[in-house]
């Protein structure tokens, strides 16, 4: 008996299919990032330096065909101003992803604000942030989504109303640090996490 490949079917469904989302394109990505570290982790096992699992991570993307940067200088924007300041992005693949990588004990809130930084002042609009020194890697493990879409408006009005006058008329400045951009509620406004599994 013969069974045709050509199906019909599956042809129409081809010509009708939807294009690919962005946020379905960065998913994809994100999982194949993901799943490029685990066979690093696997192979390696954590207790080594962040250097060494970088080399490795950038061979795994290559073996994919997967394009990236790797130490990519970020530069910082002030007053209308390029700095050419110490940041850089351990890499960025295919242009949309940051990926940080780190070697530590644990992952602590300002790693996290570090990505957001990051994806804000680069404008990309996904990060992955991956610690090697974990027993599994799945414990590492931190997916962002920068949802900055600028500076708030009234930021003025913000700041001047943020500074409240006490009854011998002393301001308070730490009322306008409180909201500031590099308060971690404000962050937590900007960026939504989600963990990747």
């Amino acid at each position: 008996m013969f069974f045709s490949v050509f199906s019909p079917r599956l042809c129409v469904s081809a010509l009708n299919s939807k294009p690919e989302s962005a946020e379905g394109a960065e998913n994809r990505l994100t999982e194949k990032i993901i799943a490029a570290a685990i066979e690093v982790h696997r192979h390696l096992g954590p207790g080594l330096l962040e250097s060494a699992y970088e080399e490795c991570l950038c061979h795994e993307l290559n073996l994919m065909g997967i394009p990236f940067q790797r130490q990519l200088h970020l530069p910082v924007t002030y007053k209308g101003i390029h700095l050419e300041c110490a940041y850089k992005l351990d890499l960025v693949v295919k242009d949309t992803i940051v990926v940080e990588l780190k070697a530590i004990d644990e992952l602590l809130p300002i790693h996290r604000a570090q990505l957001l930084t990051y994806l804000r002042a680069s404008g990309k609009p996904v990060g992955l942030l991956i610690n090697f020194n974990v027993p599994v890697l799945r414990q590492g493990l931190k997916r962002l989504v920068n949802q900055y879409a600028g500076p708030r408006p009234n930021a003025e009005n913000s700041a001047s109303s943020a500074s409240q006058t006490l009854s011998n008329g002393d301001s308070r400045p730490s009322k306008i640090l409180q909201n500031s951009p590099r308060d971690p509620r404000v962050l937590r406004d900007s960026a939504v996490s989600r963990e990747a599994y």
